[in-house]
């Protein structure tokens, strides 16, 4: 009996897909690309710009970074960072 030459498709980790796509948020303070990191995908330290606590690796949390920047696009992403969820929901539009 002769081998198929096609194999089976990789299997998708949707999870893993959804995650990668960042959510437009308007707010006072700008317009925003808010990205989630799910726990399975937390594998470095990084401190929250909201609580100046650290972000444990297997922590799920937010990317974030401006949509609107006077610097372009990639200066944007350069400057991104990562949010705990709860940081990020009550940060205050007072400046």
């Amino acid at each position: 009996m002769a081998r198929s030459k096609w194999t089976a498709p990789a299997e998708i980790d949707l999870e893993r897909a959804r995650a990668g796509i960042p959510q437009h948020e308007s707010a006072p303070d700008g317009e925003w690309a808010v990205r989630r990191i799910t726990e399975r995908n937390a594998s470095k330290t990084y401190t929250c710009p909201g609580c100046n606590r650290s972000i444990l690796p297997g922590t799920a949390h937010l990317v974030v970074w401006r949509e609107d920047s006077f610097f372009g696009h990639e200066a944007a992403l350069a400057d991104r960072r990562h949010w705990h969820v709860r940081c990020w929901q009550t940060r205050s539009f007072r400046y």
